[in-house]
Formats: C-alpha cells, sequence, structure tokens
C-alpha cells in the first residue's frame, strides 16, 4: 500500500487503494466490453452448438461481430458487462488492497531478511490475494459468462435464457444448487 502520509491509517489507505483500483477497473472493463463479449462466443461457440444455443459455428472476430450486430443490436455487445464490472471491479481491488495486507502478514524486509525471502514474501503475498479474491468472486465470473453466451440466433421465442445477473443466480440455483454457482 502507497501511503500518501505518515498519519493515515491502514484503513483510510485500504479504502483508498479500493477506490482507484476499482475506478480503473470499471473504466477499462467498459471500453474493451465488446472485446470481452466477442471472446467469450469464440471460446464457448462449441458448448453453445451442443446446447442449441447457436446455429453455425462463428468463423472468426471479423464474422462474430457482424453476426452479433446483425441478429442482436449494438448494445448486444455489453451483454454480461454488469456482471463484469461488478466481479471486475472488487477482483481487482480486492487483489491490490489484499496483496498490501498479506505483506504485512508474511512481514519481509528486503533489508533485514534479505532479497530471497522478501521476494518470497511478494510471491506469497500476492497469491493468496489473488486466491482469496477468487473464491469470494468466482460466482460473479460464472454468471457473467452465462449472460455472455447467452445469445439469440436459435431462440424460436426471441427471448434469451436469462433476464439478467440476478436470474442466473436464481435459474441456476434452482437448477443445480448453490455448487452450481462454482462450476
Amino acid at each position: 500500500m502507497v501511503k500518501s502520509s505518515e498519519s493515515e491509517s491502514e484503513s483510510e489507505s485500504f479504502s483508498k487503494d479500493f477506490a482507484m483500483a476499482g475506478a480503473a477497473a470499471i473504466i477499462s472493463k467498459t471500453a474493451v466490453a465488446p472485446i470481452e463479449r466477442v471472446k467469450l462466443l469464440l471460446q464457448n461457440q462449441s458448448e453453445m452448438i451442443k446446447r442449441g444455443n447457436l446455429k453455425t459455428p462463428y468463423l472468426g472476430l471479423s464474422n462474430t461481430f457482424n453476426r452479433v450486430f446483425a441478429q442482436e443490436g449494438l448494445l448486444a455487445f455489453w451483454r454480461g458487462h454488469q456482471a463484469n464490472v461488478i466481479r471486475y471491479f472488487p477482483t481487482q481491488a480486492f487483489n491490490f488492497a489484499f496483496k498490501g495486507y498479506f505483506k504485512t502478514v508474511f512481514g519481509f524486509s528486503r533489508d533485514k531478511d534479505g532479497y530471497i525471502k522478501w521476494f518470497a514474501g511478494n510471491v506469497a503475498s500476492g497469491s493468496a490475494a489473488g486466491a482469496t479474491t477468487s473464491i469470494l468472486l468466482y460466482h460473479l465470473d460464472f454468471a457473467r459468462t452465462r449472460l455472455a453466451t447467452d445469445s439469440l440466433e436459435c431462440r424460436a421465442t426471441g427471448h434469451r435464457q436469462f433476464k439478467g445477473l440476478i436470474h442466473v443466480y436464481r435459474k441456476t440455483i434452482s437448477t443445480d444448487g448453490f455448487a452450481g454457482l462454482y462450476r
């Protein structure tokens, strides 16, 4: 954690780190949301075809962009974006803030303990921060993927499988239980 003054408390520093990292995450994820959606469609197209959610495979980036735009409109490129922001904001913020916390837990100093212990402490604190964050927030990544791959292409009714983030949770929990959010 970077302290701006000697008197700044750890909780104030944590809050500032959390807010700044979160704001940066929202801006960056909003800018690349169309690419994220296309990436998820391309990565999951085999499963989408098996489930009957896609008639024919996508033929690359431009084909995917064109088909999504033609079938679903411009705003479809931000489908799942809400879940992604809700997921990404705390992921980046928690990783950044928890790394500082875990660095104090491991407490190695480069000058006092030497480079190897200091380096190992940094790796361990980053790993612990990432693992803690993943355990807490994986369900949001699952929901984001379900929303982003919910295509209109094979829907005879013209309706999507999921209406939004809460609907993903309700439907998944009702069919697969709470553990279904972590598959």
